[in-house]
């Protein structure tokens, strides 16, 4: 099997395949410009593990660092996101009617 580089999206929906990033984003959404070790503190991870965290976001480009001195910031970037959100939406109407038709069958089936 040949290993192939990976697409943008396929690196955004990996990264956000994982809970720690997932909620790492949503730290991010609330306080943006959070440091590493702020990020890290109420996760008890350690540097090492944060960092690796941090390197798969951003290499999905969902995240940026910025470094002032001794200390890295870390900010969202929302690029990545939109890509995914729009290639999900390309689906929406085929989650939408067979949620409809699964509402219809539960309905007629209550009823009888």
């Amino acid at each position: 099997m040949v290993k192939s580089q990976a697409s943008a999206i396929d690196r955004t929906f990996s990264a956000l395949a994982d809970p720690t990033r997932r909620h790492l984003l949503l730290r991010l959404k609330d306080e943006p410009g959070l440091s590493v070790s702020e990020l890290a503190r109420p996760l008890s991870l350690k540097l090492p593990g944060m960092m690796k965290h941090l390197d798969v976001l951003s290499d999905a480009g969902l995240i940026t660092r910025t470094k002032t001195g001794r200390t890295v910031s870390v900010s969202l970037s929302v690029e990545p996101m939109r890509e995914a959100m729009a290639w999900l939406q390309r689906y929406e109407r085929f989650w939408a009617s067979s949620l409809d038709r699964l509402v219809t069958f539960v309905e007629e089936d209550g009823a009888q």
